[in-house]
């Protein structure tokens, strides 16, 4: 029997995986293609998509043991597709990954987490701080 997804137009591709938002063109002389990423944060959320982008610049030198970075990392990234995605934020949506966020960096804030750096307990309760006030 024949795999369906090795069957393809002779000369053309063949996906072996999702190809969702990809953009292809084969047997054309010339091609123009356009393709729009909104990646802008939604009107009222721009402070809000600075501070999270800088504490993921930031997060590596925070002293997170690996899977708290990992978690820290996957919440400030479910933070930012909230808030940059094509429709308006969902606000129960936003504010769990906001919660998850801060919960990654509570141990860090508290002194609970072992081996944070020098100066890492005050970044991060200023972190949680202006998370919180900026919601």
């Amino acid at each position: 029997m024949t795999d369906p997804q090795q069957q393809g137009a002779p000369g053309g591709p063949v996906f072996l995986g999702p190809v969702s938002g990809n953009q292809i063109a084969w047997g054309n002389q010339t091609v123009t293609q356009y393709q729009r990423n909104d990646t802008a944060p939604a009107p009222g959320f721009e402070a809000l998509a600075q501070l999270v982008g800088d504490l993921l610049l930031q997060l590596p030198q925070a002293g997170l043991a690996e899977q708290d970075q990992v978690d820290a990392e996957a919440a400030a990234e479910e933070v930012l597709a909230e808030i940059t995605g094509p429709e308006a934020p969902e606000p129960g949506r936003l504010r769990r990954a906001l919660n998850g966020l801060k919960g990654a960096l509570a141990p860090v804030a508290t002194g609970a987490a072992a081996g944070v750096e020098a100066g890492a307990q005050e970044w991060a309760h200023e972190a949680i701080r202006n998370l919180t006030t900026l919601i």
